[in-house]
């Protein structure tokens, strides 16, 4: 097959080129990847602002929001108001093979979708917990970790589905209804607080890297405005591993690099995960209201994080104010 092909309307150019260094994969096979996935992967994006994550040839990677002027009329989009930096930004919204396919042209590997769609954006459709395993060999650990915050859920009375991040660790799923990002983002940090008080030799909440002591970090800050690695999203990593469901009892046979975008649509077949990973509608549930007063009383982790880095920044600037007072005065002129 040549370089270039049509599909859908749209013209695939330069598909025998590698998709980035490391990748061991071409832009061909995240073609055809998401192609053979788009049945699976549309819904999972559908009617929710999407930013996606681009590696242009000879470029280091770059999370794109807003779409290029270039792109053509039939892409769906909504303006969004971004208050950081005061000014619209235009996201696309993934609808249609048509424009799968026109995105990976655009070599955007990583799909990263908002908490909510574009019908009601104060009601995200899911909570978090993002497990994040220190550096090395340590996904056992993460599975560790996930079962305690599946164990905390539980004793909460909800139910959950499971997912690999598409790097080292794991993504645990809350489907929601009803439910405010204060409250989404409130219950998430109470759940966090539980999983750790079950095992604080396994898993900690801790925000600062160098406080978590080789633990693993179970982030509770997605919430709001944040946006998660989509289900089925590939990742810009060394053999483009991708975001893949999971079924809880599969999670001591596996590792997150046996699903790349080569490996991963044989292997739904094999391990058949948890249909509500792709229908979480059949999950929806309320919060319990303990759980959310709770989490109020929790500080939001980055906000403490940056109160503690300005606190630290002080005293050393006060520390090093003190050490100019006492330090010795210079030696007179004999002259």
């Amino acid at each position: 097959m040549g370089s270039t092909e049509d599909r859908d309307g749209v013209s695939l150019t330069n598909l025998d080129e590698e998709l980035f260094p490391s990748a061991g994969a071409t832009k061909r096979d995240l073609v055809e990847y998401l192609d053979a996935m788009s049945d699976r992967f549309i819904p999972v994006l559908r009617d929710r602002p999407l930013s996606v994550q681009r590696v242009l040839r000879g470029q280091r990677p770059f999370m794109q929001k807003n779409l290029p002027k270039y792109t053509p009329d039939w892409v769906e989009r909504i303006p969004i108001w971004a208050e950081s930096s005061h000014r619209e930004v235009t996201y696309a919204l993934c609808n249609d093979r048509r424009t799968l396919l026109w995105l990976a042209n655009q070599r955007a590997v990583e799909f990263h979708p908002t908490l909510w769609r574009i019908e009601d954006p104060d009601r995200p459709t899911a909570l978090i917990l993002d497990i994040d395993p220190p550096e090395g060999d340590s996904f056992p650990r993460a599975v560790q970790a996930a079962r305690l915050v599946r164990t905390a859920l539980h004793d909460a009375g909800l139910e959950c589905t499971l997912k690999t991040s598409g790097a080292k660790g794991l993504h645990v799923l809350v489907p929601i209804t009803g439910v405010s990002t204060e409250q989404a983002a409130a219950a998430t940090r109470a759940l966090a607080a539980r999983a750790e008080q079950l095992d604080p030799e396994v898993a900690t909440t801790a925000f600062v890297r160098e406080e978590r002591h080789d633990k693993v970090f179970l982030d509770s800050t997605r919430a709001g405005g944040a946006t998660l690695a989509a289900l089925y999203s590939p990742r810009i990593r060394p053999g483009v591993p991708v975001s893949f469901p999971l079924p809880w009892e599969a999670l001591e046979d596996i590792v997150p690099s046996d699903f790349t975008i080569k490996t991963a649509p044989a292997l739904l077949a094999q391990l058949q995960p948890d249909s509500a990973a792709d229908h979480p509608a059949e999950l929806v549930q309320s919060l319990p209201a303990d759980l959310i007063e709770q989490g109020r009383g929790i500080p939001i982790a980055r906000v403490q994080a940056m109160h503690e880095g300005k606190r630290r920044a002080r005293a050393r600037r006060n520390a090093d104010a003190d050490k100019e007072d006492i330090a010795p005065a210079p030696p007179s002129d004999p002259g």
